[in-house]
């Protein structure tokens, strides 16, 4: 890490900035990501309750949690483009505003295509902040802290991503039309955040470049880059799958058709990841990454065996195991491009990063969705896990051959 990697011009980042201010700016400017990733899974636990008012299939369930894929990828590809044209302050401002857009679709949602436009909307949302936001929160640690502000937005994503199916999933629990109300406080959610942007002092920074063009780093980032997409993706899909169709698993499966059990299983997911994120930060980036990767292939092997054996305590603990994998792919991916990737790439870094993940994270739940209308649920489920037990062995194979062992890696 070197201290010129942050620019002298940021309000944020400069060297007389004391450590505790630093430190508070990091907690304000992960708000907004946590508020925004609240939004991103609060549909989970609900897709029961849509599915006997509307009347749809697993496949179609899947199509609608594609929708967020779509509109998240679409949003990383441009996020960089649009920050160098318009500033990051004000596509910042754009997703929040799109974001609670889509809290309002939400909520007066009558049809399956109003669900898939209420999930393009947040997905959206979701790939400006994950990676204009997110780049912000990792350069106001500064020089000296950008290990930490990037352990922050990864812990501040997955803290949110697990927090909005519990709110759901208690709301749906209790109450016979529970989505006003949790797309309601969403929305109040949403207003402190956008306030944080707009109080923020974010560096300003913008270029008369309007040709579009593809996300790219230097040459010598690129191995960093890959590393963390190829444990990254594998632990995407297996928590994309819990989101998308866990709840139809519990539900026709194992016969548990709570929500508040749904949204539970999917918050312990993240929650895994916040936990094993803390527990891990002080070990060598690949040390991170291998060991997410071993903990995407378990959850797996614990996914089949809750499927065959009819046993939710085990799905539970697959949950779990799906979060770790993704919390530390995302961790490692997101530590290496902090430490290595200087400010002027780590948008574009951080959106390739997101792109790599998303992509087979959007692909393989809607082909095993497809898949389980064809040769059932079971059979569906277990072929997406020996796809994502090999990935995951592929992904620890190439760390553990290209990576050094080295604590600045």
């Amino acid at each position: 890490m070197n201290p010129h990697d942050i620019p002298a011009t940021s309000l944020m980042c400069t060297a007389g900035v004391p450590r505790s201010v630093s430190g508070r700016r990091i907690a304000v400017a992960a708000w907004m990501v946590t508020a925004v990733f609240i939004l991103s899974n609060s549909a989970t636990p609900l897709y029961v309750h849509w599915q006997h008012r509307f009347a749809f299939s697993a496949a179609v369930s899947t199509i609608i949690f594609a929708a967020y894929i779509v509109g998240l990828i679409g949003a990383l590809l441009l996020a960089a483009l649009l920050s160098d044209r318009f500033g990051r302050k004000a596509v910042l401002v754009s997703g929040f505003l799109l974001a609670m857009l889509a809290c309002a679709v939400f909520s007066i949602a009558d049809s399956a295509y109003a669900l898939v436009a209420a999930r393009f909307l947040t997905g959206v949302a979701v790939g400006i902040i994950v990676s204009t936001g997110m780049a912000v929160v990792v350069e106001v640690g500064g020089a000296e802290r950008k290990r930490q502000a990037a352990q922050a937005a990864s812990i501040a994503m997955v803290l949110g991503a697990g927090l909005g199916p519990l709110l759901a999933g208690a709301f749906a629990q209790v109450m016979a039309q529970p989505v006003p109300v949790i797309f309601g406080i969403e929305l109040v959610l949403l207003a402190t955040a956008l306030a944080t942007v707009l109080a923020l002092p974010i560096p300003d920074v913008r270029s008369a470049r309007i040709a579009w063009r593809l996300p790219s780093v230097l040459p010598q980032h690129r191995l960093y880059l890959a590393s963390g997409i190829a444990v990254f993706a594998p632990g995407l899909s297996a928590t994309s799958f819990v989101l998308s169709l866990g709840p139809a698993l519990l539900s026709r499966l194992l016969h548990v058709s709570s929500p508040l059990l749904a949204g539970g299983t999917a918050c312990l997911m993240f929650m895994s990841a916040t936990g094993v994120q803390l527990a891990v930060k002080s070990l060598p980036v690949r040390t991170i990454l291998l060991i997410g990767a071993t903990s995407t292939a378990l959850a797996m092997v614990a996914l089949t065996t809750a499927i065959h054996t009819e046993t939710p305590v085990v799905l539970l603990i697959a949950a779990s195991l799906a979060g770790m994998g993704q919390g530390l792919g995302q961790l490692g991916g997101l530590s290496a491009i902090g430490m290595h990737v200087p400010d002027g790439q780590r948008t574009e870094a951080i959106s390739l990063l997101n792109i790599g993940a998303y992509v087979p994270a959007g692909l393989l739940p809607v082909a095993s969705g497809f898949l389980m209308d064809h040769i059932g649920m079971g059979a569906g489920a277990t072929s997406f896990a020996a796809v994502l037990i090999i990935g995951a062995a592929i992904a620890a194979y190439f760390v553990a051959t290209h990576q050094p062992r080295s604590i600045n890696f």
